[in-house]
């Protein structure tokens, strides 16, 4: 089979895929000009409307109508355009006038001067018939008038102004049609002049526009062998080192944007000033991307990356080995652990509340059976060490107690949390309740989270199948929370056998004893999210896959909407002491 024409330069060497992309002479165009009662899209009504279709730099198609606004035109209206309100009397309203014109300008490129004013009064007008306005690329010619000429030049943009630079076929006369017919010319001579500085495709000529150094520019050509498929990229400096890691789910698409004005964040920009080239990993779907991505960041540690560079980096509050166990914060998870937190005051704040609520000691003086305070602990008459009762089986009960909350085997806890918060409430303590409401909140999704990732790294192997945008399959093989393996089957390619291979080449994946099984927090996270996603399905798992009946599931909402409180104001708690007895 041969190539398709667009495939291959007239020598017959391969082209770029820049090349590829279809030339401006070949780009269908429909430059549109409005006449308005006003300048407000949202107050305002459309009195006129000209639209010239172009290609090629031929004209293949014209529209022009009067319309009429359902009011009068204002003196001044009148004065600029011409058009008076007894013109557009008899003449169609835009609800007919509107799908006529969407109709001739599908599949175009919108092209307007001063583009926001003219597609602003259209799309008010689609929204006010409830017609869903398509998703037109828009070029506006101001913008590259200004990106274009210089003020020597040019000291005015105006429609008028430009068409006598150069040389119009058409004069600008306040009226549609007329004025359309002079933006085209005025479009083709901008296009004349940037195809002078290398802009020969639509996607070239939108990434002109903004002002983009020569050099950012000049270094897209390092996204020229990349796939459009989803995967992650790795731009690289000098000394052949990592500086960036990201995803996307169309590479070329994702990485062209680096080099072009829609980049403005100055690291980026740096980053991109020192990339040599572009590494690719191709992948099955977004979320094989998004866990390579991952783990590609915690090998790497790219310094222009701001997040997850360490994944297993977090604190943690965990129960001592010893006879009467506290909570400490720590590093290093053990088998009853609570995290991971990302500062360490996080931590603390939730081992306080556990031990609170809980009854186990907070002071850092080992305790022997039978001796009733430590040293350091405070005198009974001051609360005491909350571990300490005259019952020494109270002592075991409150590392149990714990250790079933972590687990989500029992969320008495939280109960007394929420009591305590109601009778602080009752008190008119509304600041105390508030600070311990917070506490309960940051709590109870820490435990959520915590146990929601446990479940599934408990399980020693799940496949998933989520229904792909094409109609085919996208496959996830988990393992102790780790993605093993990731396919697709295409539509109409049955999806069994493609589940058996995934098997097959899965990564072996050896778990520890630490609450999450070694795996990383945000990769677990990442698979979770994808799983508890519409339209997920389980294919079959190793066992059964699902959450603790007292764990803190059933607390999420309760906690999402106290975290989201308001903290109360004096004033707030005035009108609740004024507030009627009901």
């Amino acid at each position: 089979m041969s190539a398709p024409r667009s495939a291959r330069s007239t020598d017959g060497t391969q082209l770029t895929f820049d090349e590829l992309d279809t030339p401006l002479h070949e780009i269908t165009f429909v430059v549109v000009d409005l006449e308005t009662t006003g300048g407000s899209a949202d107050t305002d009504a459309i009195t006129e409307i000209g639209a010239v279709k172009v290609r090629g730099g031929e004209i293949v198609g014209e529209l022009g109508t009067l319309i009429d606004p359902g009011r009068a035109i204002p003196p001044y209206i009148v004065e600029i355009t011409g058009i008076t309100t007894a013109m557009v009397r008899g003449a169609p309203r835009i609800d007919a006038v509107l799908p006529a014109f969407l109709e001739f300008a599908r599949g175009a490129v919108l092209v307007a001067h001063n583009a926001g004013f003219d597609v602003g009064f259209l799309k008010a007008a689609a929204a006010r018939q409830d017609i869903p306005w398509p998703k037109f690329q828009v070029l506006c010619t101001v913008k590259l008038a200004r990106r274009v000429l210089s003020r020597d030049e040019a000291p005015s943009v105006k429609l008028s102004a430009l068409a006598t630079l150069f040389g119009a076929e058409t004069t600008p006369t306040h009226r549609a049609l007329d004025d359309a017919k002079a933006t085209v010319d005025v479009l083709h001579a901008l296009i004349g002049r940037v195809g002078n500085q290398g802009v020969h495709s639509l996607p070239e000529l939108l990434d002109y526009l903004p002002r983009v150094s020569s050099e950012q520019r000049a270094k897209r050509t390092l996204a020229s062998h990349l796939p459009r498929t989803p995967g992650v990229y790795l731009f690289r400096g000098p000394s052949d080192e990592v500086l960036y890691v990201g995803t996307a789910t169309d590479l070329r698409s994702r990485v062209r944007t680096y080099f072009t004005g829609s980049e403005t964040r100055g690291r980026m920009k740096e980053m991109v000033a020192l990339a040599t080239r572009i590494d690719h990993v191709e992948c099955a779907h977004p979320l094989e991307a998004g866990v390579r991505e991952l783990r590609l960041l915690s090998a790497h540690v790219p310094p222009y990356n701001r997040r997850s560079k360490f994944p297993m980096r977090g604190w943690w509050v965990t129960l001592t080995d010893e006879a009467f166990p506290r909570l400490s914060v720590v590093r290093t998870a053990t088998i009853d652990a609570l995290g991971p937190f990302r500062s360490r005051t996080d931590a603390a704040d939730a081992a306080q509340t556990v031990a609170e609520f809980c009854g186990l000691r907070t002071c850092t003086t080992r305790i022997r059976r039978g001796q009733p305070h430590g040293p350091k602990c405070p005198p009974r008459d001051l609360g005491g060490c909350p571990a300490i009762s005259d019952d020494e089986d109270g002592y075991a009960v409150a590392p149990e107690l714990a250790r079933a909350l972590f687990r989500g085997t029992d969320d008495a806890p939280l109960h007394r949390m929420r009591d305590r918060i109601e009778e602080l409430a009752a008190a008119e303590l509304f600041e105390s309740a508030a600070r311990l409401r917070d506490r309960t909140a940051a709590l109870g999704l820490a435990l959520r989270r915590m146990q929601r990732l446990g479940s599934l790294t408990a399980v020693d192997e799940l496949i998933a199948a989520r229904r792909a945008a094409d109609g085919g399959w996208e496959f996830a093989m988990v393992r102790s929370g780790r993605l093993a393996a990731a396919g697709v089957a295409l539509r109409g390619v049955p999806p069994m056998p493609v589940v058996e291979a995934l098997v097959a080449s899965a990564e072996t994946v050896l778990p520890d004893a630490t609450p999450l099984r070694g795996a990383s927090p945000e990769e677990v996270g990442l698979v979770a999210r994808w799983l508890y996603a519409d339209g997920t399905r389980i294919v079959r798992t190793s066992a059964g896959y699902g959450e603790p009946a007292h764990g803190a599931g059933s607390w999420e909402d309760w906690c999402t909407l106290a975290r989201g409180a308001a903290p109360p104001t004096v004033l707030d708690e005035r009108q609740h002491r004024a507030a009627p007895e009901h």
